[in-house]
């Protein structure tokens, strides 16, 4: 029936749209098949379906289904946003505001389209959000003024959203009493925790660090969990968290001590800066 809707007589875009996801993702008992879904969202977008015409950039950006393409990505992106796609606006502020995909860089009209994006933000669609907090927070001020009260509004929102990166910089704020927040220890291991227990290694590393010391009446002192939290961001690769770790083995927090096991997150967590 889906089939039916989306190539037959007047094609209906929102089961073009539907039925190409099923080809992306392989639902509805379909094979996987990238050229197809293109095919599909292609065809969708000539009936102007936001979502679709997203998706078109998307894959004209990494090459799924079609051949990688920066400039056609680019535009295709624009006409997400022209109509109203809230990621396709962040997208294209963000292309804008770095001059991604070979476009030049326009700091003015991407701080528009991240406002606009920020205004239709959601659960699915914190990131304009973000990126604006970031913005306002640059002391240089650039681009913007500076504001830290607006940025800090920002965060929180994005926060409260459940986007784990504005989680994790809303526990530093209050860690380290930035961007006119105060130096408050319950609400900054509140916001860590929220990250953390979204898998978040910044978060889940700032955690071991509030449970290394302690916080009087607000947290108990626990080398143990230290360790632990510290160990689940070293796993994800994080290098500050793997040289944590090394540290705790070789003096003994959290763990028996172990020279061996140290030097191996050592040199893991050397490996990772010597990248940079």
């Amino acid at each position: 029936m889906i089939r039916r809707l989306a190539t037959q007589g007047e094609a209906y875009a929102e089961a073009q749209f539907f039925l190409a996801n099923c080809y992306g993702t392989g639902a509805l008992g379909l094979q996987i098949d990238h050229e197809r879904a293109y095919h599909l969202y292609l065809q969708a977008t000539k009936q102007n379906h936001a979502a679709a015409v997203y998706r078109v950039a998307f894959s004209n950006e990494i090459g799924a289904g079609t051949k990688r393409d920066p400039s056609r990505a680019a535009t295709f992106y624009r006409k997400a946003a022209s109509l109203g796609d809230t990621p396709g606006m962040y997208k294209l502020g963000m292309i804008l505001l770095n001059g991604y995909l070979g476009e030049q860089r326009n700091p003015r009209e991407a701080i528009g389209w991240l406002k606009r994006a920020a205004e239709q933000a959601d659960e699915d669609n914190p990131h304009a959000v973000h990126e604006l907090a970031l913005v306002y927070e640059n002391p240089s001020g650039t681009l913007v003024p500076h504001d830290p009260v607006y940025a800090k509004n920002l965060l929180t929102h994005a926060a409260q959203l459940g986007y784990t990166p504005s989680q994790y910089k809303l526990g530093q704020c209050f860690e380290y009493g930035t961007l006119t927040c105060p130096v408050d220890p319950k609400r900054s291991i509140a916001w860590y925790t929220k990250a953390a227990e979204k898998g978040f290694p910044e978060a889940e590393l700032a955690l071991s660090g509030w449970y290394l010391t302690g916080s009087e009446g607000i947290l108990k002192q626990s080398d143990s969990e230290a360790y632990l939290w510290a160990r689940r961001a070293a796993n994800k690769g994080l290098n500050k968290a793997e040289y944590a770790v090394g540290y705790y083995a070789e003096v003994g927090i959290g763990i028996k001590q172990d020279i061996e096991f140290a030097k191996k997150y050592y040199m893991r967590a050397a490996g990772g800066f010597l990248t940079f």
